[in-house]
């Protein structure tokens, strides 16, 4: 309590370990959320719940809070260039049950795709006239659940090809580079479905981020998605500046979403990124947890609860 006296909560929900693309292992990241004075810590791995355990444990040690979820590949309508069917968007998942068969087996089926991309990449790269392989790409990756393009972009600053992972996706990985190779992704409908369905609360990641804006996720977009059950919007995040947040914060009130605020952080693979620089505010938070304990209990299924913490 005492470390937290004299302050509002402190609350990060969007966070990544090496169980996806982040550096830090789930324990390292628990004692950087204490190190880092905040309250409540959301993990949030990519396609992966393999860090829970492992993070619950250290959360309730250095006394943080907890909220199990997974940041989930996904696409929804339209075209985009060089990718496929459909606009990438991650799909927030707080609190779902875990063993949930059909989350299970769609969760399977985006790993492999990551997985199965991998060759592809390197071939690509090598046919650039890149001297990279795939065991440059494992030694990095280590026993992440979640390979993908952020661990092969690590391999090519380890060989001296790129400075660092933002050079990386912009030379070589993202859709249009010479190296882009797409791959499986979940439809953004059926996965905010599934994610209620294992007793979860959807929220759209950066919705505003990675290029996309009100031509692909504008108001009447999320219109739709609101009414299939998509609970929330990650509105205060480093991708948007402060006019996407004043107009993505109009969408959600408009719309009677949830407004979270994280930090996306993945320890040193992303800069500017740190712990706590933004964050979620109490009653939103509130909102998200009772939405949790409905779902669960309309799901009939036995979700995750909060871990205790937070002072």
């Amino acid at each position: 309590m005492s470390r937290r006296a004299g302050r509002g909560l402190r609350i990060d929900l969007h966070t990544h370990s090496r169980v996806s693309d982040g550096t830090q292992s789930p324990v390292e990241l628990m004692a950087a959320a204490a190190a880092a004075g905040l309250d409540v810590i959301g993990l949030t791995d990519h396609d992966s719940t393999a860090g829970w355990e492992a993070a619950a444990s250290a959360a309730a040690q250095v006394d943080v809070g907890l909220v199990r979820g997974l940041e989930i590949s996904t696409r929804y309508g339209g075209r985009v260039a060089g990718s496929g069917t459909g606009v990438g968007v991650h799909l927030l998942g707080y609190l779902p049950d875990p063993s949930y068969p059909p989350l299970v087996g769609a969760l399977s089926r985006i790993l492999d795709g990551r997985t199965s991309r991998v060759p592809a990449v390197i071939e690509r790269l090598r046919a650039l006239g890149i001297d990279i392989t795939e065991d440059d790409v494992r030694a990095v990756a280590g026993d992440s659940a979640a390979t993908g393009r952020p661990h092969i972009a690590d391999a090519l600053v380890r060989v001296g090809v790129v400075a660092d992972r933002g050079e990386a996706f912009a030379r070589f990985l993202t859709p249009g580079r010479p190296a882009y190779v797409d791959r499986h992704a979940a439809d953004l409908r059926e996965m905010v479905g599934l994610v209620i369905a294992a007793g979860g609360v959807p929220v759209i990641a950066h919705p505003w981020g990675r290029g996309h804006d009100l031509a692909s996720l504008g108001e009447e977009q999320l219109a739709g998605l609101a009414c299939a059950g998509l609970a929330g919007l990650e509105v205060d995040h480093q991708d948007h500046d402060a006019a996407a947040r004043e107009s993505l914060r109009g969408i959600a009130r408009n719309l009677d979403l949830i407004v979270t605020g994280s930090s996306d952080h993945h320890g040193a693979g992303k800069i500017d990124h740190d712990l706590g620089c933004n964050t979620t505010d109490p009653a939103e938070f509130a909102r998200l947890l009772d939405l949790a304990t409905r779902n669960a209990a309309a799901a009939g299924r036995a979700a995750p609860t909060l871990v205790a913490g937070g002072g």
